[in-house]
């Protein structure tokens, strides 16, 4: 009997990042359908987003005993208005395992997902001419939109997509700039291609802490095979979640088939 109750100290090492906090969701049909953005106070939330990093420090020894890379190539593409060096942590992080992390190659992301899935796309098919494999791309916020975008349409250059606080519907009229922008008018976010399914094997972050996207707006209900896993993260602490390190380092160790 006293083997299933929680132990004490369970959300203190939590907390810490000594253990994680993220859990799988294989059945999505629970989850709620999106309304609109973020609520206020889950806004507001976004300030503490710093401490995220903290937990880092706790992660270290289950961090380092992630599976070991392959060096196969792996495309890191940051969130909207996000700079380049913003998944720096994260791709030293997935180079000290292995792989042949790098950024995408275009600065500051300014917003532009239609030009942006393009020249991505021709910088991925010229690394994976050069290198002779495929590559995994791994997308935060509005990057993860221009990922899945990519993989839909280079499924054969594209080995896997990970995708962290990114919106599959209802653009932006799902996040806090939907108040920015006078009810979310401007088409910052779009499923450009939903006509054709992602072929790849495709994993989705999301938090319900997220005060930038709408958690529900994440919930992939028409990719085929997709796979939603849940993290307690701020959207803009994300990038330092040592769970969110942890999911994105198990996936790319996976064999794609």
């Amino acid at each position: 009997m006293w083997r299933s109750l929680p132990h004490p100290g369970r959300p203190v090492l939590a907390a810490a990042g000594v253990r994680s906090r993220a859990r799988e969701h294989p059945d999505t049909s629970p989850l709620a359908s999106p309304t609109g953005p973020p609520s206020t106070w889950t806004a507001l939330g976004e300030l503490g987003s710093a401490l995220a990093a903290v937990r880092l420090v706790g992660a270290v020894p289950r961090l380092a005993t992630a599976p070991r890379g392959d060096g196969h190539l792996v495309v890191d593409i940051p969130g909207w208005r996000a700079p380049e060096v913003t998944g720096a942590p994260l791709r030293a992080y997935l180079r000290a395992l292995g792989y042949d992390a790098r950024g995408w190659g275009f600065g500051t992301n300014l917003g532009d997902p239609r030009r942006d899935v393009e020249r991505l796309a021709a910088r991925v098919l010229d690394l994976v001419d050069q290198e002779g494999a495929a590559a995994s791309l791994v997308g935060w916020s509005l990057g993860g939109v221009i990922a899945r975008e990519v993989a839909r349409r280079h499924p054969d250059a594209v080995r896997r997509v990970i995708t962290y606080g990114t919106p599959v519907v209802g653009g932006p009229a799902h996040t806090t700039i939907a108040r920015a922008q006078a009810g979310g008018t401007r088409r910052v976010t779009r499923r450009l291609d939903p006509a054709a399914p992602i072929r790849v094997p495709l994993t989705a972050v999301f938090s319900q802490r997220d005060g930038i996207v709408s958690w529900q707006a994440c919930i992939d209900r028409s990719t085929p095979g997709v796979e939603h896993v849940e993290v307690s993260s701020t959207h803009i602490g994300m990038g330092v979640d040592p769970d969110v390190w942890a999911v994105v380092a198990d996936r790319l160790a996976r064999d794609p088939a």
